[in-house]
């Protein structure tokens, strides 16, 4: 049966002298022993058996020696010893990945370190800066012999695409590789540090939102509206209420909403925090004003006897996409002007500003507090009673816009 990534990265030595061989197809299989995971191909030429190392693991992959392992039995289809034809090059590269210096290996060896404390979206985001803008021009070589102006042209490689934000994190990457490995003895020094200056510099844009309570009601007019289909038009309709991430709001569960007391209850892995606070974070209590209760009984014979409150339209065993609210907003002549996040900027800055509630209750609505520090495990008493006023009387207020009336501007 073929190896899966999972069963290669959790694979443990058994204790056997020889190591642990487990077979993945093709005299392809992963040799487990107390020093490393190593990739070996067996294999028969001029009626003698032979094996091939193919590399170490993590510095080399299940995906890479299962190509390693074809290129070689093309080769041998071709009556040609692939031992023999490994170019020196080839054996250098090999040798520094088995030692553990280059920078492919440094690199996954650090995604391997810090990953029991990261979100799997963090993880993911990371592992795919190496592998898409610093493995494919860096990973072979050794990472003690990186200077500067190598890694600044595989950054720039990126700005060349437009992605100034992109580089900016591939930069910060690949910091966390070059610590680590001055942490373990493989590089003298962060050569990241001498090449921040000479990035483009990049203007983080805040997504589109609008604060203006007149067009705030124009907005909520359209949406009410919108001739799209039920769940995308509720979706516009709780989304200014709750002003919750969309990520959150698409992936609502019935199973967390308890209509009878106005609650719902987001589960801590959910919600955007790390591993860490995943784990250990309280749940985010959202409570549910009156006209969010009235659209989601409404809603309920629709989607009530599926997972998510909002499934997706191809497989509703999924949540809807991100891009339905987003493509209604922009079908209504919204787009560059509002978007589906901006609904947090627009209730944290009306609150604020018109309505005047508290700060500290607005920003515990955004579930921006109470998720590591000690208060955190209490979040389902802090502030819940004033956070239930405060919506109440923003949808209210919502109401009021809808109808065109009690427009109070902003304070100068």
């Amino acid at each position: 049966m073929p190896l899966t990534d999972t069963f290669v990265r959790q694979a443990k030595h058994s204790g056997r002298a020889a190591g642990d061989k487990h077979a993945d197809g093709h005299g392809l299989y992963l040799l487990v022993r107390a020093a490393g995971k190593y990739w070996r191909w067996d294999y028969r030429h001029a009626g003698k058996r032979k094996t091939l190392a193919l590399g170490v693991y993590p510095a080399v992959s299940l995906a890479q020696a299962r190509r390693r392992r074809d290129e070689a039995r093309e080769l041998l289809a071709q009556d040609v010893d692939p031992a023999e034809r490994l170019s020196k090059r080839a054996k250098a590269a090999a040798a520094e990945v088995a030692a553990g210096n280059t920078v492919e290996a440094a690199g996954r060896a650090w995604l391997a370190n810090r990953r029991s404390a990261w979100s799997e979206a963090h993880y993911t985001r990371e592992r795919r800066n190496l592998e898409k803008d610093v493995f494919p021009h860096l990973g072979q070589r050794n990472i003690a012999d990186v200077e500067p102006p190598d890694l600044l042209r595989v950054i720039r490689k990126v700005e060349e695409r437009g992605a100034l934000d992109v580089a900016g994190r591939v930069l910060l990457t690949a910091r966390g590789v070059w610590q680590y490995a001055i942490a373990e003895g493989l590089a003298k020094r962060d050569i990241t540090q001498d090449i921040k200056k000479a990035l483009k510099p990049h203007l983080k844009r805040n997504m589109a939102a609008i604060t203006d309570p007149a067009k705030l009601g124009e907005l909520l007019r359209a949406s009410d509206g919108y001739k799209g289909g039920p769940l995308v038009r509720t979706a516009l309709f709780i989304a200014p209420i709750l002003f919750q991430r969309p990520g959150n709001l698409r992936a609502m569960r019935w199973a967390d909403v308890d209509l009878d007391n106005a609650l719902w209850s987001i589960p801590s892995e959910d919600m955007k925090r790390t591993r860490l606070q995943k784990l250990n974070g309280a749940e985010h209590l959202v409570p549910l004003p009156r006209q969010a209760v009235q659209a989601l009984r409404e809603l309920y014979p629709l989607t009530g006897g599926r997972e998510y409150v909002f499934p997706g339209l191809r497989d509703p065993k999924t949540p809807m996409s991100e891009a339905a609210v987003s493509a209604a907003l922009n079908a209504m002549g919204y787009k560059g002007i509002h978007t589906w996040h901006g609904y947090r900027a627009t209730g944290r800055t009306l609150l604020r500003e018109v309505l005047r509630f508290p700060r500290d209750v607005i920003e515990y609505q955004l579930a921006h507090r109470g998720q590591v520090t000690h208060g955190g495990a209490y979040d389902r008493a802090q502030y819940l009673q004033e956070r239930a006023e405060m919506l109440q009387a923003w949808a209210d207020y919502l109401d009021k816009l809808r109808q065109g009336a009690d427009v109070i501007p902003l304070r100068a």
